[in-house]
């Protein structure tokens, strides 16, 4: 019969690479976690986008929170859903054809996306916008762009 010997020394090495590999491992899920909530949250804003090429409202609407707001550099600060949709949806929505994404970046809840986008009259603009997600809807969004010429009517009505 053969006896294998363990001193505990051994046990105790072994046990702290076993604890330290279950702790990496912890790690590892915790970035895939974080990583799936990126996925989504880019998800969210890519159909975002899209929906606005729908021009349903009801579908855009559901991807904002019921208490979301809205900053521009126009007199838009920091204004509610509804007055969203009147001062920007209703007055723009006709003017835009689509969206190219040029550029998006997901940190946690935070995305920001540079978009050109296309004009049904053949122009465009590009604009950049830092949007704040919460439970997988747009909680705020802030628009910048240059002045008051890069927003869908202004620049669909420069000669």
């Amino acid at each position: 019969m053969t006896v294998f010997g363990v001193s505990r020394r051994k046990i105790l090495e072994t046990g702290g690479f076993v604890l330290a590999g279950s702790a990496l491992l912890a790690g590892v899920e915790g970035v895939r976690a974080r990583a799936s909530d990126q996925s989504t949250n880019e998800l969210v804003i890519r159909k975002w986008y899209k929906s606005w090429e729908t021009r349903d409202w009801d579908v855009t609407g559901a991807f904002l929170t019921d208490d979301f707001t809205f900053t521009s550099p126009t007199p838009d600060d920091h204004i509610s859903k509804a007055a969203f949709k009147k001062n920007c949806w209703e007055t723009q929505i006709d003017f835009i054809k689509s969206f190219d994404l040029e550029l998006l970046m997901v940190q946690g809840d935070n995305v920001l996306v540079k978009y050109l986008c296309h004009l049904k009259n053949g122009k465009f603009f590009r604009n950049v916008e830092y949007h704040r997600l919460r439970n997988q809807q747009i909680a705020s969004l802030e628009c910048y762009f240059g002045g008051q010429m890069t927003y869908p009517s202004s620049v669909a009505s420069k000669a």
